[in-house]
C-alpha cells in the first residue's frame, strides 16, 4: 500500500459534498514543524511532495528549534501557527502533561490497523526511533578487546584514549548508573530517588577527567571519531552507520544504548486536524515507505512490515531491530520532562565545578 487508501480517504471526508472535498484539498495547506537540513530533504522526497500530488494538501515545512517555547506561547496567545510538529521526548511529554496536542483519531491516522499499540498515542505517533550509543574506534583499541558496556567505558585503564560525551545531562545520568552496575530496566527506578541522582553524578566524577570533550551537535562526535581525536564517544546511532558506509573503522556498541522515540503531533485548535491524521497516517502508517526512510536515515519507525521491506544488512544496523532492541532501555520522556530543570541546574554547576 502506498499512502492513503481510497478508502480511507472517502471515510475521512464522506460527510463533504464531492466539489467541496476538492476545493478543500487544492486549497488547504499544512504547516509542519521538523528540524530542518537533511531530514527535512529526506521527508520533502519521501512524505511532502507524494502527500501533495496524491491529496492536493501542500506540506510546508519549517525548521525549528525550542519547541516548547514556542508551543507554550501559542497555546498562550491561542493561536497555533503549526499544524503538525515532530517532537522529542521531552517536547512530547511536556505539551502532553500541558495539554497542547490535540487527541488523534487513528480510524484516520491508521486505517488498516498496522501500528502497534504504543506507537499509538492518545495524542501523538511515533514517527521514527533513534538511539544514542557507544560508538568505538577499532583500530584505537587494545589489540584483541573490544568495549562491551558502559563500565568498559569508565574502565580508561583497560581502554585507554581519549573519550568524549555529550553536553547534556539526559543520558550520561543513566548511563553513569548503568556503568555503577544498575540494571538498564531499573535505572528510571534508582534515578528518580536523590540517593540514586547523586550516585550518578558521583559516577561521572570518575570519568569527567578523561573526557577531551563534551560535543553538543550530531556532527561532532562524527567529526571527531572521523579525525581520530577521539576513540570513544556516545553518538546516535544513524550517524555512525554512515560513517562507517565512508571507510572509517568504527563500530556501535547496542548494550545500553538510550533508545529515544521522535513523536509527531496536532497542535491543539488546528484548522486542519483531519488533515493533519491524513499525513501523519501517510508519514508513518505505510511499511515500504517507512522503509525507504529508515533506509536512508537509519531511524525506523514501528509500523508492521517495514522490516519486510529492508535488506537485513541494512535492518541490523537499526535500534529497533530484535538483536539490538534487548539490551537497550527507553529514555523516560515524562521522567526528564518533569525534572529536567533541575537536573540541568545541577549538570552546569557540575561540568563547571
Amino acid at each position: 500500500m502506498k499512502g492513503l487508501t481510497r478508502r480511507s480517504l472517502l471515510a475521512a471526508t464522506a460527510t463533504l459534498p464531492l466539489f467541496a472535498v476538492a476545493a478543500t484539498a487544492q486549497s488547504s495547506e499544512l504547516t509542519y514543524a521538523g528540524s530542518g537540513g537533511g531530514l527535512a530533504q529526506v521527508m520533502d522526497i519521501l512524505f511532502d511532495k507524494p502527500f501533495e500530488a496524491e491529496t492536493g494538501i501542500r506540506i510546508r515545512a519549517i525548521a525549528t528549534t525550542d519547541r516548547i517555547s514556542a508551543m507554550r506561547a501559542m497555546m498562550q496567545a491561542g493561536n497555533p501557527i503549526w499544524d503538525v510538529a515532530e517532537l522529542t521526548p521531552v517536547e512530547y511529554a511536556t505539551a502532553s502533561i500541558e495539554g497542547w496536542l490535540e487527541p488523534i483519531d487513528w480510524s484516520v491516522a491508521d486505517p488498516d490497523n498496522l501500528l502497534p499499540e504504543e506507537a499509538k498515542l492518545e495524542d501523538a505517533g511515533v514517527a521514527a526511533t533513534f538511539s544514542t550509543i557507544l560508538a568505538q574506534r577499532t583500530d584505537m583499541l587494545p589489540e584483541g578487546q573490544q568495549m562491551a558496556s558502559w563500565a568498559d567505558f569508565w574502565d580508561v585503564e583497560a581502554f585507554p584514549g581519549p573519550r568524549a560525551l555529550q553536553d547534556s545531562v539526559m543520558e550520561n545520568l543513566e548511563f553513569a548508573l548503568i556503568a555503577d552496575g544498575v540494571s538498564p530496566r531499573e535505572v528510571y527506578n534508582v534515578l528518580s530517588t536523590e540517593e540514586g541522582v547523586d550516585r550518578a553524578f558521583d559516577k561521572l566524577d570518575e570519568i569527567k577527567p578523561h573526557v577531551a570533550a563534551w560535543w553538543s551537535a550530531g556532527a561532532q562526535p562524527v567529526q571527531m571519531l572521523a579525525d581520530g581525536e577521539v576513540a570513544f564517544t556516545t553518538a546516535w546511532n544513524g550517524r555512525i552507520t554512515q560513517l562507517r558506509q565512508d571507510g572509517i573503522p568504527v563500530e556501535t556498541m547496542w548494550n545500553g544504548g538510550a533508545l529515544k522515540p521522535s513523536y509527531v503531533g496536532i497542535l491543539k485548535g488546528t484548522q486542519h486536524k483531519t488533515e493533519a491524521e491524513q499525513y501523519i497516517h501517510f508519514m508513518i502508517g505505510d511499511p515500504e515507505r517507512s522503509a525507504e526512510f529508515a533506509a536512508m536515515v537509519a531511524y525506523p519507525g514501528m509500523v508492521q512490515g517495514l522490516y519486510d521491506h529492508l535488506d537485513p544488512e541494512v535492518g541490523r544496523e537499526l535500534p529497533t531491530h530484535p538483536d539490538n532492541m534487548a539490551s537497550q532501555f527507553v529514555v523516560d520522556a515524562v521522567f526528564w520532562a518533569r525534572n529536567m530543570d533541575a537536573l540541568q541546574e545541577r549538570w552546569q554547576e557540575w561540568l563547571l565545578d
